[in-house]
């Protein structure tokens, strides 16, 4: 089990690295993305802080792997594309965009931006259009159920629109504090109440699995 969307205190979460990679290893995880907001004025000093930790903690831990990334987040549409490629040049393993959730002032066209500029995961997309949704497929974009409260309450749509345009889905806690990192028993009663069947929700924890071994760059599943 993997998660792709962590935060540190180095965004708005409450862990240092550490302590969120030990707390998801602990409740069953194999590995964990840390991914802390960010915009231009930040992005630099977030990922030349959590690329020194993934360095030293991956050289130590054979059980449990970490990747790195960012969260653009409540950035101007127009900037997505820039600061997704400033983001890989100084080192990011996996870029996400936070998405057009309901239950925040997130900038429209942001979905669309994000999904233009080829980003990895599309966060909580909120009431994602299918035309949207067209072309994250045509762009390999991933689009996530958030078991986060508040991101959470879309679920059900982005499910269907995923499943009628045939995207590609992964579930992430969007973990900020201790207790974020759910159980895999919990998270599949999440993407049940989203309407997943057994078998959707075998391809969504396969996803998430594919990605992390392919951003970390071996077979790790």
């Amino acid at each position: 089990m993997y998660d792709l969307h962590t935060h540190t205190l180095y965004s708005d979460g409450e862990l240092i690295p550490a302590e969120a990679a030990i707390r998801a290893m602990h409740v069953g995880y194999k590995g964990i993305a840390l991914t802390d907001h960010a915009d231009s004025s930040n992005l630099t000093f977030i990922l030349d802080k959590l690329l020194l930790f993934k360095e030293n903690f991956n050289s130590f831990s054979n059980n449990f792997k970490v990747i790195i990334g960012v969260e653009l987040t409540h950035i101007l549409p127009m900037e997505i594309e820039k600061l997704k490629n400033m983001a890989i040049d100084k080192g990011a393993d996996i870029v996400l965009v936070h998405g057009e959730t309901i239950v925040e002032p997130v900038l429209k066209e942001t979905n669309r931006a994000a999904i233009d500029a080829g980003i990895d995961i599309l966060a909580h997309p909120g009431l994602i259009t299918g035309s949207d949704a067209k072309l994250a497929l045509k762009n390999n974009v991933y689009l996530e159920i958030s078991s986060r409260k508040g991101h959470s309450y879309t679920n059900g749509h982005v499910f269907k629109i995923a499943k009628e345009y045939g995207c590609k889905l992964v579930v992430n806690n969007d973990a900020h504090a201790p207790g974020d990192y759910l159980p895999k028993k919990l998270l599949i009663k999440i993407l049940q109440g989203a309407g997943c069947l057994e078998a959707d929700i075998d391809s969504i924890f396969k996803n998430n699995t594919t990605l992390f071994s392919k951003k970390l760059g071996e077979d790790y599943g």
